[in-house]
């Protein structure tokens, strides 16, 4: 699976005014380009009424990046944008600026800041996120291991999912990949080796930062 990747946690849309210039920010998560040009589309119809719906995405999917200025002079809109979501490290994300020309000419150089600070801000907006890699686990224990393992899991990385009481215990969790081993040894201790974790699949899963 691939490495872990930092992302937006939420869409967001703050705004500013420059010079009587509208700016409006918009930014999703976003995973396909499929996914960028459908947000992308959605905000041009709401907004077709406005000057320019300049836009810049970065994906994972076949490492895609692209961006417009919409009939901006080239290079003062989309890169901008663009600069803004690599600077952050971020990628699965797109955002858009919406701007509605106020009369006042901004030149090239305040186009570029406008287009900056508005992409800025949606970032702030949104939140940022580390996806990590997680495999996705089970065991099944006796009631007796359960109070030890239940805190094995948290104390080690790992979240629990589900826990199913029956004759026995089956607990279900994640945990990112790197922690596995270190968590497997210490239940393989702790039980005296009656007690194994399976595990044969991997989700990525959001962490704050």
């Amino acid at each position: 699976m691939p490495a872990d990747y930092k992302t937006v946690s939420r869409e967001a849309s703050p705004e500013f005014v420059e010079r009587r210039s509208r700016f409006i920010g918009y930014i999703k998560p976003v995973t396909t380009e499929k996914d960028a040009l459908e947000f992308i589309n959605s905000i041009r119809a709401k907004h077709w009424d406005a000057t320019h719906n300049v836009y810049a995405y970065v994906l994972r999917e076949q490492n895609t990046c692209r961006y417009s200025d919409d009939n901006e002079p080239q290079g003062t809109a989309g890169m901008p944008v663009l600069d803004v979501i690599r600077k952050s490290g971020l990628t699965d994300v797109c955002i858009v600026v919406t701007r509605y020309f106020g009369g006042i000419l901004l030149g090239g150089g305040g186009l570029v800041r406008a287009y900056s600070h508005s992409a800025s801000l949606a970032v702030e907006a949104a939140g940022q996120i580390m996806m990590r890699s997680c495999a996705l686990c089970s065991l099944e224990c006796t009631y007796n291991q359960y109070g030890k393992l239940s805190s094995l899991i948290p104390e080690n990385g790992g979240t629990v999912d589900n826990a199913d009481f029956s004759d026995k215990v089956i607990m279900d969790f994640h945990i990112p990949v790197s922690e596995l081993p270190k968590l497997q040894k210490l239940v393989t201790d702790s039980t005296s080796g009656t007690v194994n974790i399976i595990s044969d699949t991997e989700e990525y899963f959001p962490v704050s930062i």
